[in-house]
């Protein structure tokens, strides 16, 4: 258990790491910053809907994108820096450093998000439960960190570019797919079927449930499936990691 303590104890430095070196990198600031802000927009503009309706999908994209921005260029840019081959020269395990990178976008993603979550109170919109809303958000967030870490796993490649072209072809379709510009209650039978492999689909529709008592799913489903999507997105990243991270260093 303490050897586990000491592990967990590394990746928060690693994950400090991380903060310093890639959060001011031009990739995160644009995919993580700039990209969400322009889609907000173009989001909120022109649409005639109240703005109980229109937080939901804004606090979820927020959340998603910038919770993914981090994580698909950290391992590319320890590889190409050399660093990745101190770092595994150090005493720590593979899965320590891949939840360093896991930890770093899950506080790139939290505290980014928190800004819409705190202009929604600014604005007068009490959520019918504000802890469970922030755990929420704590939890999506961590799910999206794991899914960025994964999305950097193959190829093993050192070049930033790569991965993050890579990742903007899984996130897009998931943004579309996941009832933030539709809800899921008003998709088609199959839409809403395509919808459930999403888990931006539960933490919006939670959000939705938590702001406006509206949603699709029970609001225990969401909780449980954002935890399941957590658990099963972290271990595919760590195995998957596992098995490149000495490739990239070829």
């Amino acid at each position: 258990m303490s050897a586990i303590v000491g592990q967990l104890k590394r990746s928060l430095v690693i994950a400090g790491k991380n903060v310093k070196i890639y959060y001011s990198k031009g990739p995160v600031i644009v995919f993580g910053l700039v990209f969400p802000l322009f889609l907000a927009l173009a989001y909120v503009v022109g649409r005639d809907l109240p703005l109980e309706e229109v937080l939901p999908g804004l606090i979820g994209m927020t959340a998603f994108f910038t919770a993914t921005s981090v994580g698909p260029s950290i391992a590319p840019w320890e590889a190409r820096s050399r660093t990745l081959e101190r770092l595994l020269c150090c005493p720590v395990a593979p899965w320590t450093i891949i939840a360093g990178d896991m930890l770093s976008s899950f506080f790139f993603g939290f505290i980014i998000s928190a800004v819409p979550l705190a202009l929604t109170l600014a604005l007068g919109v009490q959520p019918l439960n504000f802890v469970a809303l922030l755990i929420g958000l704590m939890i999506a967030s961590l799910c999206f960190a794991a899914l960025s870490v994964l999305l950097s796993a193959y190829p093993p490649t050192d070049v930033p570019a790569t991965t993050m072209m890579l990742s903007s072809l899984v996130k897009f379709p998931l943004v579309f797919i996941s009832g933030v510009f539709i809800p899921v209650e008003r998709l088609p039978q199959w839409g809403a079927a395509v919808a459930s492999i999403s888990p931006l689909t539960y933490f919006t529709d939670m959000v939705r449930q938590l702001l406006i008592n509206k949603g699709f799913y029970p609001l225990a489903l969401d909780f449980l499936a954002l935890i399941a999507f957590t658990a099963a997105l972290a271990f595919a990243a760590i195995k998957l990691h596992e098995k490149t991270l000495a490739r990239r260093l070829s």
